[in-house]
């Protein structure tokens, strides 16, 4: 990391905490799903384990493997850890595939409405991983091999 322009730096950054605050959003938002509440989505909606199981493995997911995973590699890249990057650039697709997954379904079934909200629920996470993809790609070398 010590190879990094100070424009790398302070992107990566921006991304960690974008990364971070959207794993953080989604582990307390999974968390009710697990509750039993309902909860609404910006496109109208319902995230509701009761009626529809497969909430309930998703948001599972996102507590136990997703979220934590996404927290523990930031952690790790702030500490200088390779496997930070690593574990990072596998959270990444995580990011990509759930967003465009929850993006296509809001699409393909509830008709939305196209919102600076709908934008920030639904389709960020995708451009957030993205980002650190072509990010980790742009600085591969400074990374794994110095």
């Amino acid at each position: 990391m010590q190879g990094l322009l100070p424009v790398s730096r302070i992107t990566l950054y921006v991304l960690l905490a974008l990364m971070g605050l959207d794993a953080v959003i989604v582990f307390l938002w999974q968390i009710m799903v697990m509750k039993g509440k309902a909860m609404k989505n910006t496109d109208g909606s319902f995230d509701d384990w009761h009626t529809q199981k497969i909430f309930y493995g998703i948001a599972l997911a996102d507590i136990f493997l997703a979220c934590p995973v996404t927290i523990a590699s930031i952690i790790m890249v702030l500490a200088s850890s390779r496997w930070g990057y690593y574990t990072l650039a596998l959270v990444s697709f995580w990011f990509v595939w759930a967003n465009i997954m929850t993006t296509a379904t809001s699409l393909r079934f509830e008709s939305p409405k196209f919102t600076f909200i709908w934008f920030i629920t639904f389709p960020l996470g995708s451009l957030i991983g993205l980002a650190y993809i072509i990010w980790n790609f742009i600085h591969f070398d400074l990374i794994y091999f110095q």
